[in-house]
């Protein structure tokens, strides 16, 4: 959800509230985003994707299309002259999904989140791309950040064509900073002895109950950030389940360290959830946080402001002290039985390709000049877009320290690492956050935690890689 301009804060609310209610980890969907042969059982071998679009094509999952999205999807549909494209403004619901595969209204397009990929991959449900990036002419190595490729990767193929990667960082409200005595590089995630105090300076409590949190770590929304950055392992290679990895305490522990330094878990979340994230009186007008870890896109919401708070940026340090990120966002891929992979092909080229990013970016600088605001710039997931956009559209918006913060998450972009490709990938995700949480409310230890949680996490892989 790059650069969302102010006004549409609720509709952003609403988003965020049902990727928390999914346990989802990162990141945000797309709001902006027959002829040429049936796949059938041959899974799109038989596909001549050099051939010329034509026909209509069905795109299905595209909810919420704001000013970037609707200037890709116009780019995209105006290069494939021909082709009369269809989008179905619905989100993406895995038993809708699977319902329609097996009824035969099968989509030539879908949207959805990278972790969900290699899950229907694996169950023969989409198509691998490898065929159509090359009659396309794309490397996907360059077209994208390695690490988002290897989101969707799976024995060897690429099975969906990547979009976004909105890193986290760490935001400073720097008025609650200065009252406590704390300075931005105390904030250091990959030194907990210098941390853990400056959280503790930040922290108020009124009769037991915290007012100010030094620091919201945001979990169960970055789990796998903290359990990755400080030295985790979540899969491995071939996407087996590993959440019973030793490494993988350091961050739990440290996650069990910050909340027990602020009351505990349940009075952490009890304040975090009564907080205005998309409102005049969000956390950082309020006083509410000292420092809070969020992706790209919030700086947006919070832009308005900034004659009410004066906002800095730090990366997230891994445990060696480096920037660290993971690479969430969202994906395009081509089920089995589409009825015009062809058309799908050419046109997930072009709504991902440089010319459909600078169409976006110019939209997004039309509305920015209608409404105001400040240009963040846009985190496609493509480190050649990234650069254009950045070196030609985010320019000095006259408050140094929001300029700041802008360069801090274009700072990460090269520190990304992949959550892991999976087939049990929603599995995991859900039996990771489930173990962080009984950790945090004292239910488990951590130990016992990750090895209940990669019992599940197995079971899933096995069933899902059996036949």
């Amino acid at each position: 959800m790059a650069g969302v301009p102010v006004q549409e804060r609720k509709e952003m609310r609403k988003q965020l509230i049902g990727l928390l209610a999914l346990g989802a980890v990162a990141a945000m969907t797309l709001t902006a985003c027959s002829s040429g042969g049936g796949t059938g059982k041959t899974g799109g071998s038989d596909v001549d994707y050099s051939a010329k679009p034509s026909g209509t094509l069905n795109a299905w999952a595209f909810n919420n299309a704001d000013d970037v999205g609707k200037a890709r999807l116009g780019y995209a549909a105006a290069q494939l002259k021909g082709v009369d494209v269809k989008i179905d403004g619905s989100g993406f619901d895995p038993q809708k999904f699977t319902t329609r595969l097996a009824s035969g209204n099968v989509p030539d397009i879908v949207q959805l989140d990278r972790p969900n990929v290699t899950q229907y991959a694996a169950q023969g449900l989409l198509m691998p791309l490898d065929a159509c990036f090359k009659a396309r002419g794309v490397d996907p190595q360059k077209r994208w950040y390695p690490y988002v490729v290897d989101d969707v990767t799976y024995k060897g193929k690429v099975w969906a064509a990547p979009q976004f990667y909105q890193p986290p960082a760490i935001l400073l409200n720097m008025d609650v900073l200065r009252a406590a005595g704390v300075t931005p590089d105390q904030i250091d995630t990959s030194k907990p002895d210098v941390l853990l105090p400056a959280i503790a300076k930040m922290y108020k409590a009124s009769g037991g109950v915290p007012t100010t949190l030094g620091l919201d770590p945001d979990v169960p929304n970055n789990d796998g950030l903290w359990v990755l950055g400080m030295g985790g392992q979540i899969t491995d290679a071939d996407g087996k389940p590993t959440l019973d990895d030793p490494k993988n305490a350091a961050g739990i522990d440290l996650l069990k360290k910050i909340m027990d330094a602020q009351g505990g878990y349940a009075k952490v979340k009890s304040l975090k959830d009564s907080f205005d994230a998309f409102g005049d009186n969000n956390q950082f007008v309020a006083k509410q946080v000292g420092a809070d870890v969020y992706a790209q896109w919030y700086p947006n919401v919070l832009s308005p402001y900034l004659d009410k708070i004066d906002l800095q940026a730090v990366p997230f340090k891994g445990s060696d002290g480096k920037p660290f990120s993971v690479a969430g966002g969202t994906s395009f891929a081509i089920p089995v039985g589409a009825k015009n992979p062809v058309a799908a092909c050419a046109w997930m080229d072009e709504i991902t390709n440089l010319d459909s990013w600078i169409a976006a970016e110019e939209a997004r600088v039309a509305t920015l000049k209608k409404n105001g605001g400040i240009n963040t710039g846009l985190f496609t997931g493509s480190p050649e877009a990234d650069q254009k956009i950045r070196d030609g559209y985010v320019k000095p918006s006259g408050n140094a320290d929001f300029d700041q913060v802008i360069q801090t998450y274009y700072g990460v972009l090269d520190y990304g690492k992949t959550f892991g490709s999976s087939p049990a990938g929603q599995t995991i995700t859900q039996e990771l956050a489930n173990a962080v949480t009984s950790v945090l409310l004292g239910e488990k230890s951590t130990d016992q935690a990750l090895k209940d949680a990669q019992a599940a996490s197995l079971r899933a892989y096995d069933n899902a890689t059996k036949g």
